[in-house]
């Protein structure tokens, strides 16, 4: 199915002189994760992260590039992306996840479309690529008033589908009640030309001295001007319009800030420079099938839905909460005493999306495959029911003597003796199998075109796959990079 996303930006968005567009269909996870901010530790707020699998809790531009897949469509791009999650504060204190324009259930997740604009000074000055191991953010989190510097325009939310029409960009949260509320920043694109990063990740880059926030000179101090990065965001907020009450606006970021002007982004660099320096000298306006002569082929959305990370902190982000995650207040400051929870340097089968069988059945989870309705990855025997879980299924397929059992949306469940290899779990790839079980919503059976696969363990014997995991995963920088890389057929 065609994500939402696309005709949203290619309908609402489009800044002037655009250079081309990252189109980040789908996400890594939502996380307490940051490594500009909290390397190595978790984050202080819920994060939606876009981009390259290598994306980590300490990471450099290295591990980017070592990436597997990616989250969204150009190849030569690794980099990672995110901004803060979205949550409607309910009026019983509960907090729910607003989800992002093209989640479903069947799995798949909503992105962002990132922007790299052509945004010259008046000096017609040369855009330069971002060098390996660059990384910035812009805007504040802890912000909460509104300010009207450059920073301060860089940030805006725009009401879409609201009664009476759209709204009028605006810096902080929208008042009225929308379909959709866009939430976009616009990073600094004047660099010292020196630094890669700096303490606060801000500092080493500046927004132009003058013209707009987005174009014009910029200073002696910060003379490198680089392509302006944009980040734009679709939350799907129409499903909490009868649930308003009081004289505000119920929405809250991850962060407590409801006011909108804490919005922020965070970029880490994973591109192939050369390829982006095509890129951005090639590809100005007017130049047809610039993107496509520069980067060749593109990831496919399918493609970009099945990478996807496991979680890493055992909270609980999404669907209702009692509180947002990491402490976060609406309105103050977490207190003093705030504990946030650890790293699970063991991934748990809960967190890579399967059931350990391997004692109790003598199955082990291999990935998460694809599926075709028009060709299915098992076709020997199948059966479906609305209360299916991955037992039911394992033992469905051993009445049918087959070596593989997989489950499909949630409630079907297939058998076979193989696996076709472009149907076979991807290394590095999690997949997306993310749909709960209709017997068992604490259970993953398979997705939208995807299928949870498991295996016969050979002689009845087999090794328990968090087990071989945990043996394996030495460090948090090996964990996510390798999480699925032995979930390969045998």
């Amino acid at each position: 199915m065609k994500s939402l996303l696309f005709g949203l930006v290619a309908s609402l968005a489009a800044p002037v002189n655009s250079t081309f567009v990252v189109q980040c269909y789908s996400r890594l996870f939502d996380q307490r994760a940051d490594p500009l901010v909290s390397p190595g530790v978790a984050s202080g707020h819920v994060h939606t992260i876009s981009g390259g699998n290598g994306f980590n809790f300490t990471m450099d531009y290295q591990k980017a590039r070592a990436s597997q897949c990616s989250t969204c469509s150009i190849k030569q791009d690794l980099s990672n992306y995110w901004s803060p999650k979205l949550y409607f504060h309910a009026q019983n204190g509960s907090f729910l996840s607003v989800p992002i324009i093209g989640d479903n259930n069947g799995g798949d997740m909503g992105g962002m479309a990132i922007y790299y604009l052509t945004r010259g000074g008046p000096d017609n000055d040369k855009l330069r690529a971002f060098p390996p191991g660059f990384r910035m953010m812009a805007g504040n989190s802890s912000k909460r008033v509104e300010t009207d510097d450059f920073a301060g325009r860089a940030v805006t939310h725009k009401c879409v589908g609201a009664a009476g029409g759209d709204g009028p960009d605006t810096k902080g949260l929208p008042s009225k009640k929308c379909d959709t509320i866009r939430v976009q920043v616009t990073f600094p694109s004047c660099w010292d030309g020196k630094n890669v990063d700096s303490s606060n990740h801000k500092t080493h880059v500046v927004y132009p001295k003058d013209g707009n926030y987005d174009g014009g000179r910029c200073p002696s101090t910060h003379p490198v001007h680089l392509v302006t990065l944009f980040y734009e965001v679709y939350y799907d907020t129409k499903g909490f319009k009868d649930m308003w009450y009081g004289d505000k606006q119920p929405f809250v970021f991850s962060n407590g800030d409801a006011t909108g002007y804490g919005y922020h982004g965070d970029f880490l660099n994973g591109w192939d420079e050369a390829i982006l320096q095509k890129a951005v000298t090639n590809c100005v306006d007017g130049t047809p099938n610039c993107p496509t002569q520069t980067f060749g082929t593109f990831r496919t959305q399918g493609e970009a839905q099945a990478c996807k990370l496991p979680s890493m902190i055992n909270e609980k982000v999404t669907g209702v909460l009692p509180a947002l995650p990491g402490c976060n207040f609406v309105g103050q400051s977490a207190p003093a005493n705030c504990v946030a929870p650890g790293l699970s340097v063991v991934p748990t089968p809960e967190s890579l999306g399967y059931v350990d069988l391997t004692k109790s059945k003598g199955w082990k989870y291999i990935g998460c495959g694809k599926d075709d309705a028009g060709k299915r990855t098992l076709s020997s025997a199948q059966t479906y029911g609305n209360s299916m879980t991955v037992e039911l299924c394992i033992d469905f397929c051993k009445t049918k003597n087959t070596l593989y059992a997989g489950l499909v949306y949630g409630g079907e469940c297939y058998c076979g003796n193989q696996v076709a290899a472009d149907k076979a779990p991807v290394k590095g790839s999690l997949g997306n199998c993310l749909m709960k079980c209709s017997g068992n919503k604490n259970q993953v059976c398979g997705g939208a075109s995807a299928i949870s696969l498991y295996q016969a363990c050979k002689g009845g014997a087999c090794s328990n796959p968090a087990k071989r995991e945990s043996r394996k995963l030495a460090s948090l920088e090996h964990l996510h990079a390798n999480t699925a890389r032995d979930v390969v057929m045998e």
